[in-house]
């Protein structure tokens, strides 16, 4: 729980005076109020909420040889309510870290979600998804999979999970960006990366 006394001091310009819970149903949203110094030399007060939902991870699950990704299709209330077509939601493999370290938690949410047992694991960028009001570090991965070694996947039914398992052309997942299939943040940064210098890039061969 954030207070002011365990706010962050680490900048010089930023002096918090309250901080407010105004939800914790799910996740935590806060209000907090705090003094802000101007490049300019003056301070003003100000106001933001930020939603807490913890860190997360994510996997580009890629076999080169075959030239495919593994990816996941399953419904997401938040697009859907925001002009997504139908928010069955194309993206990559993903969960909250809970109380694993980011390499614990995705290999345990790409068993889970799409059946691949993670060997060799490649960390590649930590991004923040949205900052101008979640606090989230996503931890980005890439991890190579066998097509004959998986095993069913598909999320965890008990915690209301129906997760489908999506094998695609490298090739095709790239024209799934420009269609407007793939819009997922996430999906596409590891996309672009794999492209430009990860397993799919000129460089790799």
């Amino acid at each position: 729980m954030t207070t002011i006394a365990s706010a962050p001091d680490r900048n010089p310009r930023v002096r918090v005076t309250d901080v407010e819970v105004l939800s914790s149903a799910w996740y935590v949203l806060r209000r907090t109020t705090f003094d802000y110094q101007h490049r300019d030399g003056r301070w003003t007060s100000e106001q933001r909420e930020t939603y807490d939902r913890g860190n997360g991870a994510t996997v580009l699950l890629y076999d080169v040889e075959g030239g495919t990704v593994l990816l996941t299709r399953q419904f997401r209330y938040p697009v859907y309510v925001n002009d997504h077509p139908d928010g069955m939601f194309l993206e990559m493999a993903a969960g909250l870290l809970d109380a694993d370290d980011p390499e614990t938690a995705i290999r345990r949410e790409a068993q889970e979600e799409t059946g691949v047992r993670i060997g060799e694991l490649e960390r590649v960028f930590d991004v923040y998804p949205s900052p101008g009001s979640v606090t989230e570090r996503l931890h980005c991965y890439a991890a190579p999979y066998d097509p004959a070694d998986r095993g069913e996947g598909g999320g965890i039914a008990a915690e209301g999970e129906d997760i489908e398992v999506v094998q695609l052309r490298f090739e095709d997942a790239l024209k799934k960006i420009e269609t407007g299939e793939i819009s997922d943040a996430k999906t596409i940064m590891l996309l672009q990366w794999a492209a430009l210098r990860g397993p799919f890039s000129a460089a790799a061969g």
